[in-house]
């Protein structure tokens, strides 16, 4: 079974920058969709950022000009750069792996702050 393992978020200023890793516990192919979604106290997870197995990349409006998503294919470990953070970007950041062959693998969530 495949585990992702996202870095430590941390407590951060508003309008500061930090970037979140996710690395799978073993090395996978086949990979087609890296995610970050992001879920705060009492709502649903969103959808912060997508990239698929060609490079194309995905935002919501919300985020669309701040937060960069990137891969590094070799270690098929995924990158959220976050940029120009508010207040509202607190919550707890999940990755997501979805493979071609329909497997789907979600990290355990890294905390991440922004204070006014």
């Amino acid at each position: 079974q495949v585990q992702l393992v996202e870095s430590v978020g941390r407590l951060v200023q508003s309008g500061g920058s930090l970037r979140l890793s996710c690395a799978p516990s073993r090395r996978v192919f086949r990979i087609d969709v890296l995610s970050w979604y992001r879920q705060s106290p009492g709502k649903q997870r969103k959808l912060v950022a997508t990239i698929g197995s060609g490079g194309s990349t995905n935002y919501p409006d919300s985020v669309k000009g701040r937060f960069t998503i990137s891969i590094d294919n070799a270690k098929s470990t995924v990158y959220l750069q976050m940029d120009s953070l508010k207040p509202e970007d607190t919550a707890v950041y999940h990755c997501n792996l979805i493979t071609t062959a329909g497997g789907v693998y979600w990290g355990q969530g890294t905390q991440v702050t922004v204070s006014s």
